[in-house]
């Protein structure tokens, strides 16, 4: 397992693990799909905030981060998003890119990390409290996917 910084030569292995979630998953309640090219610009324009993990030449999952909310009193806090392949999970890869990250927000001059989770993503949740996130706030059906409501719980680290 290598945890790396991502390059645009990641982008469709990014972009096919992204729209999985994203057609399948509940941790986002986004309903577009990611081109390939829109994840390359995005890799490109901030190579610092976004990893992959490498294993044996395969792309297995992805983090990264970037600003909270726009406005400079929230400059030094940053919201992040990180997906596995199902096959991935529970191997430490997570904690290992989450790792990584954090380490890369640090250096970056970050105080602290958001993490927005779909409320039934109880393994997301979880995961991040292994992590040393706290639950910091719970909003009740401000999400809509699968033609229903879904809450989005708030977590931080203070790094």
């Amino acid at each position: 397992m290598i945890v790396r910084p991502a390059s645009p030569k990641d982008a469709i292995a990014i972009a096919a693990i992204w729209n999985r979630e994203i057609r399948d998953g509940v941790s986002t309640f986004n309903a577009i799909e990611k081109s390939a090219q829109d994840v390359a610009t995005l890799v490109s324009s901030r190579p610092e905030a976004f990893f992959v993990c490498d294993i044996e030449g395969l792309v297995v999952g992805f983090a990264t981060y970037s600003g909270f909310r726009s406005g400079v009193g929230y400059a030094q806090s940053g919201e992040h998003t990180i997906y596995l392949k199902a096959v991935a999970r529970g191997q430490g890869i997570g904690r290992a890119m989450m790792s990584a990250l954090e380490q890369s927000a640090r250096n970056a001059g970050l105080h602290v990390l958001v993490a927005g989770i779909g409320g039934e993503n109880q393994s997301g949740i979880a995961f991040h409290q292994a992590m040393g996130f706290v639950e910091t706030g719970r909003l009740p059906e401000v999400g809509r996917k699968f033609d229903r409501w879904m809450d989005l719980v708030l977590m931080q680290k203070i790094l």
